[in-house]
Parts: C-alpha cells; sequence; structure tokens
C-alpha cells in the first residue's frame, strides 16, 4: 500500500485507527504551509473539523 501521510507535495488529511481499541492518530499538511498532527480520538476529531474548517476544500491556491 502506498503511504498515504499529507506531506508539502501531497498535502490533505490522513487518519487511521488500525483497531476498536487503538488510539486514533492523524496528520494534515495544507498547500499554505500549515500542518498538525493529532493522537487519541477527541484529538483526531478536533484536528479533522480545524482542517475541513480552515484548510483544504476551505480554501484554494488562489486564495478564495
Amino acid at each position: 500500500m502506498a503511504d498515504l501521510t499529507p506531506t508539502p507535495d501531497r498535502p490533505g488529511l490522513h487518519v487511521s485507527k488500525p483497531s476498536p481499541n487503538a488510539p486514533a492518530t492523524g496528520s494534515a499538511v495544507c498547500h499554505c504551509g500549515a500542518s498538525a498532527t493529532a493522537t487519541g480520538d477527541s484529538q483526531v476529531k478536533a484536528l479533522v473539523e480545524g482542517y475541513t474548517a480552515n484548510h483544504g476544500a476551505a480554501h484554494d491556491r488562489t486564495g478564495r
């Protein structure tokens, strides 16, 4: 399987939870240069919500 971890060259959001008993992990990189990581279900949920609200599809390379 390919490495799905986002990088500055391949921005995005990646979340993993290998089993119901394992904590979730997440990483996000935006083309604007922002990046973040999180461990634990509630922290990853906050990461996803923040990325969705402020990065990724919330703005594009033209600044919209």
